[in-house]
């Protein structure tokens, strides 16, 4: 692949605030009890992976929608200035808007889509990554609000940001 250019894998992801209730250990006699309550917060999650070298690009919004993945599209842009981006992806909506296709014919010069098979998440390493945020932030856990998630999603964020290379074990992209 030419220097000047990066392949990163690309995906959305919902946090809500559902009760994910794994099998975990436990005394006997006690288990474990997660407190629950009648509403659902959510923080929606853009992200791309390289995997060469782990870095991860990461953003935080409230819903995965066209005008929120134009915003992750400019901040890749911002993150590698004057080079091509490969970004693999799956075929959602939002990746095929209008607007979608409007910013790329007037900005994307430096972008250049793959997209992957229909139901395919398993041709996705970023998948991997996201199965390993829901297991930190949300399996067993009660989040009282959307802060709280934030909060969560914050601290995983900065931990793997620290370790590239466990990122890429963690994608089974590691040599």
């Amino acid at each position: 692949m030419d220097p000047d250019s990066v392949l990163l894998y690309l995906d959305e992801t919902h946090i809500r605030s559902y009760h994910v209730l794994r099998s975990t250990w436990s005394e006997v006699g006690r288990q474990k009890q997660v407190p629950t309550f009648g509403h659902h917060a959510h923080v929606s999650l853009f992200g791309a992976v390289n995997i060469h070298d782990g870095e991860t690009v990461l953003h935080q919004t409230t819903a995965a929608n066209a005008a929120t993945f134009l915003d992750f599209l400019r901040m890749l842009k911002e993150r590698y200035p004057d080079r091509l981006m490969v970004l693999v992806l799956d075929n959602a909506r939002i990746h095929h808007a209008k607007m979608v296709k409007e910013f790329l014919q007037e900005e994307g010069q430096c972008f250049h889509f793959i997209y992957l098979p229909p139901y395919s998440p398993q041709l996705n390493p970023i998948e991997r990554l996201w199965k390993w945020l829901k297991d930190t932030v949300i399996a067993n856990v009660f989040h009282k609000d959307r802060n709280d998630i934030i909060q969560a999603i914050t601290r995983f964020v900065n931990y793997i940001h620290e370790r590239p290379e466990e990122v890429l074990q963690r994608l089974g992209c590691a040599g």
